[in-house]
């Protein structure tokens, strides 16, 4: 017999379904991602930090897991919500099932939940404070409990998912993604050397940084700008990362002492720092961008970009200096997805080219910035 799961939503409403997951309680921000594929790259993304996500796709689970889709060390989401789970994985590269995953890493996860509704709630009302619980069933202390969590904003949730130490990333992109790279080739003392400020990093930044011929090292987002200049890098990399960029101001202050030191690429959570640094101010979307699906135009070139995206605050447009021309739009809501110093080396973007999963229309961002390490 299955086991009873509950989802409570800070504004009152409460869903019951089946636990396909670990036993316990968990609080989060309730959002949803409109992905068909990827849940595995999402459950590990730790831009999730925090985050009890929601897939909108009515079937997830139907390809298994493995270890090569990884994007960090574990899963980094508070809790997951599907519609319905698949009983049966078929793939050559499968390594296990969903439900055993989430066993084996502690992650609270629910099932048959009528998810198109929670999704018009969050739609509707905003990105919901929720719980998500397998051991309390009461609809009214759950329901207190997702009004006192915590929520993202003013939260540094950064160092919980920050590095340790440096390290130096030797590993490369899978073959199928290798095809869509023009320039691959084994890093090596002479290559152009890239800094990576981790403040969250996806795995496969790191992948398309290494396979363009870079020497890769990571440095952990709290690291001052004194640390990045003492390894006298090529370029700086700004990683994405979890939650409010505002209360980072570690962070801000680095990349402010960098600008014009070093050339800069920020990506997601790192385009907001980058803004950030320059003197723009950001805000809270009403229910964020998560999908493999959003389209952005390019500025500059006049094309449109499908992209992967994962954020829940963007860059106020009335706030930016006039250092920064934007580059890209979000087609959806017409925010600011791409901004560009006018002056100095430094560029970034809302959204995710290295895509995993995704598609790979904004790869050519990584070979803007492998050009500028040349021009330094």
């Amino acid at each position: 017999m299955e086991s009873r799961a509950k989802l409570a939503l800070e504004n009152g409403v409460v869903f019951e379904g089946i636990s396909i997951g670990a036993s316990g309680e968990v609080d989060g921000e309730v959002v949803f991602n409109t992905s068909m594929t990827g849940y595995q790259e999402i459950l590990t993304d730790p831009s999730y930090r925090g985050q009890i996500v929601t897939m909108t796709y009515p079937e997830i689970g139907n390809y298994g897991v493995n270890t090569e889709d990884l994007e960090s060390t574990k899963p980094q989401v508070a809790g997951f919500i599907v519609r319905e789970e698949s009983r049966i994985h078929s793939n050559f590269r499968a390594q296990g099932t969903m439900r055993d995953y989430f066993i084996k890493h502690g992650v609270v996860a629910i099932a048959e939940i009528d998810t198109r509704s929670l999704v018009r709630q969050i739609r509707n009302v905003g990105a919901l404070k929720g719980i998500l619980s397998t051991t309390d069933m009461d609809n009214a202390s759950l329901i207190a409990k997702a009004k006192a969590s915590p929520g993202l904003v003013g939260r540094d949730l950064v160092r919980e998912v920050v590095p340790e130490s440096a390290r130096q990333w030797n590993e490369s992109l899978h073959p199928i993604d290798r095809m869509f790279v023009e320039r691959s080739s084994e890093a090596q003392a002479t290559a152009p050397h890239i800094v990576c400020l981790d403040f969250g990093m996806k795995w496969n930044i790191a992948r398309h940084l290494r396979d363009r011929g870079n020497r890769v090292t990571i440095l952990p987002g709290t690291c001052t700008a004194d640390d990045v200049l003492k390894l006298n890098p090529d370029g700086v990399f700004l990683s994405n990362g979890p939650g409010d960029p505002e209360p980072l101001e570690y962070a801000i202050s680095t990349i402010r002492q960098l600008l014009g030191k070093k050339p800069i690429f920020g990506i997601c959570l790192g385009h907001q720092l980058l803004s950030l640094a320059c003197g723009a101010k950001t805000f809270k979307l009403k229910f964020g961008h998560r999908g493999a699906n959003q389209p952005v135009i390019n500025e500059e070139t006049g094309k449109v970009e499908i992209t992967a995206q994962n954020h829940g605050f963007a860059v106020e447009e009335a706030s930016l200096p006039s250092d920064l021309k934007i580059t890209h739009r979000n087609l959806n809501d017409n925010t600011i997805a791409g901004v560009r110093h006018k002056k100095l080396p430094a560029f970034s973007v809302q959204y995710h080219p290295e895509a995993s999963s995704g598609p790979h229309d904004s790869h050519y961002l990584f070979d803007e910035f492998q050009k500028s390490l040349t021009k330094s």
